[in-house]
């Protein structure tokens, strides 16, 4: 694992007030992409906003400016969503983003996110189960967009999209969750959380330790509170046989978390990487 990328990554993601999203978010793509050159990814982004802008006067409304974005955005840049192969791992990689315009909900956000905010816009993201959205704050009141399409959403069309998560989760009939709960806006960390936690299912999904380790090291930085990613960490090392950090994250995670459902499965793991790592040494 390169540490001076850990480091990078460590320093962009140390300070909730001053949090460059998109920054971060296209760091973590030198994972796979060594060579990866943020900077230079940053000034590609640039240039779509200066494109953009030469359509923008100071007497452009917020609204003719969501207008104008959606249009450069969807039609003239062609952004997408990739139906075709939505699990494929470069739809979460900005750099791919860019050059294939085609991705997923939170990573076509992040980029109308850092489009948007820049011809002065109020754009957040929203974590809404299951797709991530996007919410344009206007005089005329707050538009919540389908960062794939950019259609605006009503209420109705909404709660269409949340009902099959709250039949999945069991909060319908009296334990019914309320629409505004999954609407507020998510802070940097949340989506960086998030758009991490996409990359830790695709490769969990195939197996790739080796990435996924990459994935869960960024994650245990981003969240160094969170003692489930800190115990995932210790199972990617585990499958790696490097057995004696995983024994050290999972006996971490034991002892802060004495009572986790799963505690007697890790127990048993970390017994299994003793004995190997003696047999090892």
């Amino acid at each position: 694992m390169p540490t001076q990328q850990l480091d990078y990554f460590k320093t962009l993601v140390a300070d909730d007030e001053h949090f460059p999203l998109t920054e971060a978010a296209i760091s973590v793509g030198q994972h796979a992409y060594p060579a990866l050159d943020v900077q230079h990814v940053l000034d590609e982004i640039d240039a779509l906003v200066l494109k953009l802008k030469t359509r923008i006067t100071p007497e452009t409304t917020d609204l003719q400016k969501l207008q104008a974005l959606k249009y450069f955005f969807f039609q003239e840049m062609s952004f997408t969503l990739n139906a075709n192969d939505y699990y494929d791992p470069e739809n979460s990689y900005l750099h791919s983003v860019i050059t294939s315009r085609r991705g997923i909900p939170i990573s076509l956000a992040l980029l109308l996110i850092e489009i948007g905010q820049q011809i002065g816009l109020q754009v957040k993201g929203i974590s809404f189960p299951n797709h991530f959205l996007v919410r344009i704050s206007l005089p005329q009141g707050d538009v919540v967009m389908d960062p794939t399409t950019g259609s605006s959403l009503s209420k109705n069309e909404l709660q269409a999209m949340l009902d099959p998560y709250l039949d999945a989760q069991g909060y319908r009939g009296e334990l019914a969750l309320p629409l505004s709960l999954f609407l507020r806006s998510a802070s940097p960390r949340e989506t960086l959380s998030r758009f991490l936690r996409n990359l830790k299912a695709v490769y969990s999904h195939d197996d790739r330790w080796e990435r996924l380790l990459s994935i869960q090291e960024r994650l245990v930085i981003l969240l160094p509170e969170e003692m489930e990613e800190i115990r995932d960490r210790g199972l990617a090392y585990a499958q790696l046989e490097y057995f004696r950090p995983a024994i050290d994250d999972l006996q971490m995670y034991l002892e802060r978390c004495p009572e986790a459902d799963d505690v007697a499965q890790i127990q048993n793991k970390c017994a299994e990487l003793e004995r190997n790592f003696k047999y090892q040494s």
